[in-house]
């Protein structure tokens, strides 16, 4: 397992992505899984650093793992318990303007990985998405 600590902050999705992609490609996955999985990370951590701590900073850790066959990444942050999992999925057959703000990107996450869970434990927030390289 390979974990990375890190300021949650939009401007550090940039190396958080470059040091999940380094170990996606050191395990071989797909391009096609990559690129559903860096959406993923995109949407996950930018959640966190938009909302998790309100108005301040916090911190952030992510792990990656790769279990048989599979790409595992988790989301710890000790900001404000949510669970995005428990949101009912937006409706894609309306526009964009009927739909609403807000669900999309979690809803993209749920359709393009194998398994999504939500846990809060120990203080913390924690998501873990699994991918099939």
């Amino acid at each position: 397992m390979s974990e990375l600590k890190l300021a949650a902050m939009v401007e550090n999705l940039e190396p958080l992505t470059a040091f999940i992609d380094e170990q996606l490609e050191a395990h071989n996955c797909s391009m096609k899984a990559r690129t559903q999985l860096d959406i993923a990370i995109d949407e996950l951590f930018t959640n966190i650093a938009r909302y998790a701590y309100g108005t301040e900073t916090g911190e952030a850790v992510v792990s990656v793992e790769f279990p048989d066959g599979f790409a595992e990444i988790t989301f710890r942050d000790w900001g404000t318990p949510y669970n995005p999992l428990e949101h009912e999925d937006p409706d894609v057959t309306l526009s964009a303007e009927e739909r609403g703000i807000g669900g999309l990107g979690i809803f993209i996450v749920k359709k393009t990985m194998d398994a999504v869970s939500y846990r809060y434990e120990n203080g913390q927030n924690v998501l873990t998405i699994r991918r099939k390289l």
